[in-house]
């Protein structure tokens, strides 16, 4: 047997499956309506044949009584008696019979038709009682009654009875065994037994059948959606019938084509919204190139102005350094959106990285640096440079210094921290001595566009840079996380890198598209 055939069997034995559902639910219906069919057709049976032979041989012994026992002298004696006793059970009824009289010299004298087989010993003392006590009723047409009792003996079941003839005659007891008809009976039991097995069997095949039939649909249901699920918005559904499945496959085929519709209105929003930031970004780029050379000329300029002018000459050139950068990250967000970011690696020393980007903003004052020299990774400098230049550059803004920047490699198994190796992964830590980020901030900060206040619409950032510097992370096969310090004392951003990324990314052998800015918060 193949392993996916295991598999299979397993599957379908799990109580979580339907099939198995299925068949226990049908299977317990059945057993219970055999058994309870078996059990009352038993116990009518068992009743209506034990009551015939029971009435056919009560009837019968009352009428030997009345015509051999009655008809016996009243001092009857014992050779009398056994002589009756025999000719009373040779009748087709097939019973002992045991007459017992009454004896003024000592105890009673009993004549037995079998006397090896029915003994005075064997009637039960209660039914000695019933048949010898006198009836007192009024209005009764009798003395005595008769009476009858089932019992076992020695593991065989008979019938047992006995009354009293009036006026002094002799009391007459019968024994008959019921032994045949507990044959028949127990023949009827195993014949009821098997024929609830059998039902139980039919009833697990058609269960079968009947979950074959249900789930054959509901599995191309599944597969259907699954499909759906993975992307595939042209799947349908073949619909045949009329019934509550096959509605369900039209309901499905409704609701794909509607997803399927919507899903392309959006994608076609989407596309024309890239193509109209991308060219929007594009074609400021032009103008704005000139706005930033007359503005780092105002610059150069501003203190040879008049006093009344400057104040509006520094706010002209600091928007358009922000507008510029705004442009660029604009740009590089489309080139995300696009798929179309490639990614030159090389082998470089992450301390010198950081070191270099910590130098090129003049950070080194604010910026304590804990990284050995030595650590070697397989990254795109560039890319790194403006990942950290955003992160940096946020806990500067937003934190307090000193901003603290540790370089470690730790085990992606374990998380432990371990020696340099070629299978550690490089984690990168940022920490801010500032007051943290509130908790309905923190799933937030790296959305687009957004502030941790509204009250501050005209910061510094564009609430890009986090954004930009998680898609970096994302092209090298890393993460990025944010998290307030333990100790109540600052937030920490944790960058995990691969230190090879050359699986993750598909290197290029060069670079296309811009640079993207740094030091861009989005707190």
């Amino acid at each position: 047997m193949t392993g996916a055939a295991k598999r299979a069997i397993v599957a379908g034995l799990r109580w979580s499956s339907l099939r198995l559902r299925l068949v226990v639910v049908f299977a317990v219906v059945a057993l219970t309506a055999a058994v309870s069919a078996s059990g009352i057709a038993y116990w009518l049976n068992r009743e209506a044949v034990l009551s015939r032979t029971q009435n056919s041989t009560i009837d019968d012994f009352r009428a030997q009584l009345q015509s051999r026992a009655a008809s016996l002298p009243l001092h009857a004696g014992q050779p009398d008696l056994r002589r009756t006793a025999e000719q009373m059970s040779q009748g087709k009824a097939g019973y002992s019979v045991l007459l017992v009289a009454g004896s003024d010299a000592g105890p009673p004298l009993v004549g037995a038709s079998d006397p090896g087989v029915f003994a005075y010993e064997d009637v039960p003392e209660r039914l000695r009682e019933q048949v010898n006590k006198r009836q007192t009723t009024s209005g009764s047409t009798t003395q005595y009654h008769l009476y009858w009792q089932r019992i076992v003996h020695e593991g065989k079941p008979y019938l047992v009875g006995g009354s009293r003839i009036a006026n002094g005659g002799p009391t007459g007891y019968m024994l008959k065994s019921l032994e045949s008809e507990s044959k028949d009976l127990n023949t009827l039991a195993w014949s009821l037994g098997i024929a609830t097995a059998l039902a139980l069997v039919g009833s697990a095949l058609l269960a079968q059948a009947a979950a074959t039939t249900v789930l054959k649909p509901v599995r191309r249901l599944g597969d259907a959606a699954r499909r759906l699920g993975e992307g595939k918005l042209d799947t349908r559904l073949q619909v045949s019938g009329s019934d509550e499945l096959a509605e369900l496959a039209r309901t499905f085929n409704k609701t794909a084509e509607s997803l399927e519709k919507k899903v392309a209105d959006m994608s076609a929003r989407e596309e024309s919204s890239r193509r109209f930031v991308a060219d929007m970004s594009h074609e400021l780029r032009t103008p704005l190139t000139a706005l930033t050379a007359v503005a780092e000329v105002l610059e150069d300029e501003v203190d040879t102005l008049d006093p009344m002018i400057a104040p509006a000459v520094n706010l002209v050139v600091s928007e358009t350094k922000r507008l510029g950068g705004l442009v660029e990250n604009l740009m590089e967000i489309s080139r995300f959106d696009a798929g179309r970011v490639k990614v030159v690696l090389d082998e470089v020393d992450v301390a010198d990285q950081v070191t270099a980007c910590i130098d090129a903003r003049a950070w080194l004052d604010a910026v304590e640096l804990d990284a050995e020299r030595g650590i070697m990774a397989r990254l795109d400098p560039r890319r790194l440079d403006v990942v950290l230049a955003n992160l940096i550059g946020n806990a500067l803004k937003h934190g307090g210094s000193p901003v603290r920047v540790s370089v470690r490699t730790v085990d992606p198994e374990s998380g432990a921290e371990v020696a340099d190796g070629t299978g550690a992964q490089l984690v990168i830590k940022i920490r801010d001595h500032g007051p943290g980020i509130p908790e309905d901030v923190l799933p937030h900060v790296f959305d687009r566009f957004y502030k941790a206040s509204a009250s501050r619409p005209r910061s510094e950032g564009s609430g890009l840079g986090l954004s930009i510097a998680v898609e970096n992370a994302h092209i090298h096969g890393g993460t990025i996380t944010a998290a307030n310090s333990p100790d109540g004392d600052g937030a920490v951003f944790v960058l995990r890198l691969p230190r090879d990324a050359s699986e993750a990314t598909g290197a290029a052998p060069e670079r296309t598209g811009g640079t993207g800015t740094g030091e861009d918060g989005g707190r």
